[in-house]
């Protein structure tokens, strides 16, 4: 099998990993253009874990960007069989997140305000610190990535296509 036919087969899906101006959880919020630095000097592709376990990689993140709304990603499975993707594809896990390391950050009486963030990771995950942050749309590799191209068109701000591996 091809690196084409692989990627083909992968189970595709769209969402955010994470919003802005949105308190999460933690008590944290992101400001917009906290993730513009970290995306400029990517390179590397960004992996996809199960619930930020570094030794359960799904696959890869394949586009990340920032826009008016948050970081919005689309990323594919690689077994869409395994557990994982069958979740995916029933709905039954659908919270997004990421890993990161703060660059800069405020501290207020309501919480953190996260300002600038080195991304690591994204994941995906039963219970998102931020309720919001899910997929929203899943694609099949039988239904080809039409409809999430089309989701995608609407990125306002600097795209950051990445080389999956």
């Amino acid at each position: 099998m091809t690196l084409r036919q692989a990627q083909d087969e992968r189970l595709r899906f769209a969402g955010y990993a994470a919003l802005f101006g949105k308190r999460d959880a933690g008590r944290d919020t992101i400001r917009p253009g906290a993730f513009a630095r970290t995306l400029a000097a990517r390179r590397d592709p960004l992996p996809l874990f199960w619930q930020h376990r570094a030794d359960q990689r799904l696959g890869w993140v394949e586009t990340v960007a920032e826009d008016e709304r948050g970081l919005r990603v689309i990323a594919g499975i690689d077994n869409p069989e395994g557990a994982a993707g069958m979740a995916v594809k029933r709905g039954v896990v659908t919270g997004l997140s990421f890993g990161y390391r703060v660059r800069e950050s405020l501290r207020t009486r309501e919480g953190r305000e996260l300002i600038e963030l080195d991304l690591f990771e994204v994941s995906l995950v039963t219970h998102p610190m931020q309720h919001g942050a899910r997929v929203h749309l899943v694609s099949s590799p039988a239904r080809g990535g039409g409809p999430l191209d089309e989701w995608w068109r609407g990125t306002r701000r600097q795209t950051c296509p990445l080389a999956v591996p």
